[in-house]
């Protein structure tokens, strides 16, 4: 967090709402990185972001958090943050490593093969694959991600759903999701990651498919509403129906 009234307020709001904060820094003479969002009528949102203090994340925050990190059940990652940051957590993580390539950026084959779920939307595919991807050529998309050592790739797609592959189950799936009329779009890729890291580890029993749909049904909510974290859905169980999915 930045040295400013958002950085510990935030860090408060975290503590509060029952996040452990033990391995939160505040940053000296650092801002606290923010996000204009600009949300259209059809629910579409364009983000202008100011990085402040999450350029700052380093490895020596890595290494003062390695215990936690290296025993953690899931451990997300995403491009927001600096690159050999994530890369040295992924290293020592013995978990789930779910990597959310956004935003899209095309130098990240180092972090690849160490990542357990690679999570990308169509365009974030398209940059990693030099490809156009939509659902027409998924599953070309999906054989290029997996060719880079990711164990499983998921590439999202909105109001489509979702697609998959892995190593273990080469066979690609759709997993279809309801339709709805969205009104912010802001925070639904996030809401997806969340739900998944969490359902993978709470939901163990259940197939792939299902905890994609799951976090597809999340994801749905949340654009329904306004707001990104105040469009979450927090008592939910969507593992009460059977999520639709296609054969690709």
């Amino acid at each position: 967090m930045g040295d400013d009234r958002w950085g510990t307020q935030y860090k408060q709001y975290l503590k509060d709402i029952g996040v452990d904060v033990t391995y939160v820094h505040i940053t000296p003479k650092i801002t606290t990185g923010i996000a204009q969002i600009s949300v259209a009528e059809s629910g579409e949102n364009q983000i202008v972001i100011v990085p402040g203090s999450n350029g700052y994340l380093s490895k020596l925050d890595v290494k003062e958090s390695a215990d936690l990190i290296k025993s953690a059940d899931v451990l997300i990652g995403q491009l927001e943050t600096p690159f050999e940051t994530t890369l040295e957590a992924f290293k020592l993580n013995k978990g789930i490593k779910l990597l959310n390539a956004a935003p899209a950026r095309e130098d990240i084959e180092e972090i690849l093969p160490y990542c357990s779920i690679l999570c990308v939307n169509e365009s974030e595919a398209s940059i990693l694959t030099k490809l156009d991807v939509d659902i027409s050529n998924a599953v070309t998309a999906l054989e290029k991600l997996l060719e880079t050592g990711c164990d499983t790739v998921i590439i999202t797609l909105g109001e489509k759903g979702a697609v998959y592959s892995s190593k273990h189950e080469p066979t690609p799936l759709h997993v279809l999701c309801d339709p709805v009329t969205p009104v912010d779009t802001t925070g639904a890729g996030d809401a997806f990651v969340g739900a998944l890291a969490t359902f993978l580890v709470t939901q163990k029993n259940y197939s792939l498919h299902q905890i994609i749909g799951a976090a597809c049904e999340v994801a749905t909510i949340s654009v329904t509403k306004e707001g990104t974290q105040t469009s979450y859905p927090t008592k939910l169980n969507p593992f009460n129906k059977e999520f639709k999915y296609l054969y690709l």
